[in-house]
């Protein structure tokens, strides 16, 4: 073949991939934006003070370094045959952990989020999960697991329950909280939990309890002059909430969120179906950023970022100095946008929930995620420079 047609023919195929190229990206439609002031908080961070104020005249509080010096629970590596592109290391719960039918981790933060390194001596991962009444029974209760990783401490979680505040303050008492707790982020001191038709509920980790952890599996709150949560130890009380409001509407489902620490703010995103759910919406998904005020969200906010997107079935968001990912558990697929480059489509993991962005001074950034499945809880860390356009 003469150096023409050579050429001609090495032209021709740039041409063609060139051309097949800009097609598909043209196909692959990025979100589009939403008007931002249809999409609002509220947020009461004193909801529960009398009523927290009088359990707090009766019961211990506990620092976070006092919790994990009583950690009861050997977290493990991850298995030989997980593999993920960019994969930087992670664990497992224990075995029993691993394998509870009735117990299910959906939402992930770090003490990164928290304030960009250790929280109280301790480097930590905090994990929500709800639990139901039986195996595919209905959700009755919500909890964190709090997980130290640092070289410095041993290889321990412990498991903390979630419970909301009742009675007086003169007659203070507490209550399960029976949510999904799909996601959760932790900024400064405050836990935020995602409660999906509503909006998040706040708590102060400053603010853990030490309860009896005796009586029986079923006892919750007071009793006589003890107070006992199911026999864990510690419980974590609701200290307010943040409600969303729209006018656009379609409420706001609450299925994921994630803190970006650049902008100071919280995004969110939904599960739901592009056809044929019956317990989801169908409909295409939004994710919507809000903005915090000095460390909390102010009485109102408004939306500063607010988003249309193409794809379904998300269980996790994430977003970091104008970049984001969305994790579709029904598609096992990652998907990374920013408005400047579009949209690229990553393979994921089965039973993806939550993403929390891990930023690191020392070291490449990472994203720290989960799998939900029964027997196969891993939780894993990813260089985020491997998902990217």
């Amino acid at each position: 073949m003469s150096l023409r047609n050579r050429l001609a023919v090495v032209c021709g195929a740039l041409l063609i991939t060139t051309t097949a190229t800009t097609a598909a990206a043209s196909a692959a439609a990025g979100p589009s934006n939403l008007p931002t002031g249809e999409y609002t908080l509220t947020a009461d961070y004193h909801q529960f003070d009398a009523v927290n104020s009088g359990l707090a005249s009766r019961l211990p509080t506990r620092p976070v370094h006092t919790v994990m010096d009583n950690a009861n629970h050997e977290r493990t590596g991850l298995p030989g045959d997980f593999k993920l592109a960019g994969l930087t290391g992670g664990f497992r719960f224990d075995d029993t952990d691993n394998g509870d039918c009735t117990n299910y981790p959906q939402g992930i933060t770090t003490s990164r989020d928290a304030v960009g390194g250790n929280y109280d001596g301790h480097q930590l991962v905090a994990v929500s999960w709800y639990t139901r009444d039986a195996c595919g029974g209905n959700q009755v209760r919500s909890r964190i697991t709090l997980v130290d990783w640092d070289a410095t401490y041993p290889n321990k979680y412990r498991k903390i329950l979630l419970v909301e505040p009742t009675g007086t303050g003169s007659a203070p008492d507490f209550k399960d909280i029976p949510i999904h707790a799909g996601g959760v982020s932790w900024y400064g001191d405050h836990l935020y939990v995602a409660d999906t038709g509503r909006g998040m509920r706040v708590f102060d980790m400053r603010k853990i309890l030490e309860v009896n952890s005796g009586g029986s599996a079923g006892q919750i709150g007071r009793s006589g002059d003890e107070y006992y949560a199911h026999n864990y130890r510690y419980v974590l009380p609701q200290v307010g909430t943040v409600a969303a409001h729209t006018t656009s509407g379609t409420n706001l489902s609450w299925s994921s969120i994630s803190l970006d620490r650049v902008s100071k703010s919280m995004v969110m995103t939904e599960y739901t179906c592009q056809s044929g759910c019956t317990d989801y919406p169908n409909r295409a998904p939004r994710a919507i950023r809000f903005p915090f005020a000095s460390g909390v969200f102010a009485a109102s906010t408004t939306a500063s970022q607010a988003l249309k997107l193409p794809w379904y079935q998300l269980n996790g968001v994430a977003s970091h100095n104008g970049r984001w990912w969305f994790n579709s558990s029904g598609a096992k697929q990652l998907y990374y946008w920013t408005p400047s480059a579009g949209p690229a489509t990553h393979p994921w993991v089965s039973y993806g929930e939550s993403i929390s962005y891990w930023e690191d001074p020392n070291g490449a950034d990472l994203l720290w995620s989960l799998q939900e499945g029964k027997g196969n809880r891993n939780v894993f860390t990813v260089k985020q420079a491997t998902y990217g356009s």
